[in-house]
C-alpha cells in the first residue's frame, strides 16, 4: 500500500511501516512528502488493529535530508497548505501540528534513523517514542545556517530529551552528532549495523505489540504528559488513565496467570 509515491505505508500483523521514498533526493521533505506522512498519520488512527509503528528511510543513505531546499527557494514552506491555511502563522502551525500528530498517536512510533538525520527529519523524529539508528546515523539542525529558526518543534522537544544546555548548543551551531554521541546524549536509544537496523526494529515492535493495545495506549499519554505538567499532576493523571483503562483488572488477571505457572 502507498499513500503516493513519496511515502510508503505497508500495514502486516499489526505493524505499520512508513517509508519515505525520495533515495534520490534523500528522502527530502517536500510537499507530496508531507501529505504522505499526514495521510499516514490518519490511516494509523482509523485502523485500531495496527499496534505499532516504524517510520525510516528508503536507501542507506538517508533517513531524511529534511526539507526540500528546492521547494522552500521556489514557494516556500507554504506550498504545503496553500490555499488550506493562512499564510504565516497559520499555515506553519499546521505543519507543525503535522509531526505531532505522530506523537499523540495512540500506539508507538519507532523511528528507525538510517543515515542522515537532519533538520526537519530530526523534528520528526523527536515525536517519536524511540529512536533507533544506524552506527553511520548524523544528527543535526542547520536551520540557523539556512537563516531560520528550528519551527518544527525541537526548541521545545530536544530540550526535554538531550537536557536543555546540548539542545542549545545543537540549535545554535547546527553541529553534526553522530550516532555514538546521539546515544550517549540519549538522543536514540540503540546503534544497529545497517543491515540489522530493520530486523532489530520489528522485533522491538514485536514485543510492544504484545502488550493490552488499551494499557499502551494509556501508559504513552501518561508518559507524555509528564514532559509538560508538574509532577504531583501527572500522579493523578496516571492514576485517571489507568482507572480508565481498566489497568486494575488487566493486573489482576496478569497476576493469576503468573501465579498459576
Amino acid at each position: 500500500m502507498t499513500v503516493n509515491d513519496t511515502v510508503k505505508f505497508e500495514v502486516a500483523d499489526h505493524l505499520a511501516t512508513i517509508t519515505l521514498n525520495r533515495p534520490e533526493a534523500m528522502n527530502a521533505f517536500n510537499r507530496e512528502v508531507y501529505k504522505g506522512l499526514q495521510a499516514a498519520a490518519i490511516n494509523i488512527k482509523e485502523h485500531p488493529e495496527i499496534r505499532v509503528v516504524i517510520i525510516t528511510g528508503a536507501g542507506e543513505r538517508a533517513f531524511s535530508a529534511g526539507m526540500d531546499l528546492k521547494m522552500i527557494a521556489g514557494d516556500g514552506l507554504g506550498a504545503v497548505f496553500a490555499g488550506v491555511y493562512r499564510p504565516g502563522y497559520e499555515q506553519l502551525f499546521a505543519l507543525k501540528s503535522l509531526f505531532t500528530a505522530f506523537e499523540e498517536l495512540p500506539v508507538p512510533v519507532i523511528a528507525a534513523v538510517n543515515g542522515y538525520c537532519l533538520g526537519a527529519a530530526l523534528e520528526l523524529s523527536l515525536c517519536c517514542d524511540i529512536r533507533l539508528a544506524v552506527e553511520s546515523a548524523v544528527f543535526a539542525l542547520p536551520e540557523m545556517a539556512l537563516g531560520v529558526i528550528p519551527d518544527l518543534g525541537s526548541t521545545q522537544r530536544l530540550p526535554r530529551i538531550v537536557g536543555i544546555g546540548m539542545a542549545k548548543e545543537m540549535l545554535y551551531t547546527g553541529r553534526r552528532i553522530n550516532a555514538q554521541d546521539a546515544l550517549r546524549l540519549g538522543l536514540i536509544n540503540h546503534i544497529y549495523p545497517q543491515d540489522q537496523l530493520m530486523t532489530e526494529a520489528k522485533k522491538l515492535a514485536e514485543e510492544i505489540a504484545k502488550a493490552n493495545p488499551r494499557l499502551m495506549e494509556g501508559a504513552k499519554r501518561a508518559t507524555n504528559m509528564s514532559m509538560s505538567i508538574p509532577l504531583d499532576w501527572g500522579l493523578r493523571l496516571e492514576t485517571d488513565i489507568c482507572q480508565g483503562a481498566g489497568s486494575g483488572q488487566s493486573f489482576g488477571a496478569e497476576a493469576r496467570k503468573f501465579i498459576k505457572k
